[in-house]
């Protein structure tokens, strides 16, 4: 395999990976943050506060995109495997 190739493969694989996590992630931030806020705010500290709404959230941003995330893995995951052949 030559390193061209390589660092290809991995610039793809760490640009699909940021997208298909992407959904996720920014819902999480986005909650933390508000919460943050709040607890600013209100100046209450209470620990469950900012854990529980995070975990609910990820749970509906997974199933409100699982289905994207999916087929964009394994469109990624069909591609390189299909790519096997004509690269080696």
């Amino acid at each position: 395999m030559r390193s061209d190739l390589a660092l290809q493969l991995m610039g793809e694989l760490f640009w699909n990976a940021l997208l298909i996590s992407a959904p996720v992630l920014v819902s999480v931030l986005l909650v933390g943050v508000l919460i943050g806020v709040l607890q600013v705010v209100t100046q209450v500290q209470e620990i469950s506060l900012t854990f529980v709404p995070k975990i609910v959230i990820a749970m509906v941003a997974i199933v409100m995109f699982g289905s994207w995330m999916l087929r964009k893995l394994l469109l990624f995951a069909t591609n390189l495997i299909a790519s096997i052949p004509s690269h080696f």
